[in-house]
């Protein structure tokens, strides 16, 4: 239970604002010439869902210290 609750409190952090990606595209290939292009994409997560997360780690790290003693 020490671990999820570690591995939820990262989870929160991570995606509290979101994150963003790059991908890739090739637009166009003349025998080994390329013309390709990156695009950059973000996606939102509200800031309340890392809330979530953390709060539910801290949770759990609690209850997993209190159960040990």
């Amino acid at each position: 239970m020490k671990l999820a609750g570690i591995v939820l409190i990262i989870i929160g952090v991570l995606v509290y604002q979101g994150f963003t990606y790059t991908q890739t595209k090739k637009d166009a290939q003349l025998g080994p010439v390329q013309i390709q292009h990156q695009e950059t994409h973000s996606v939102p997560i509200p800031p309340v869902v890392g809330g979530v997360y953390i709060a539910g780690g801290v949770l759990f790290l609690v209850a997993s210290g209190r159960r040990a003693l």
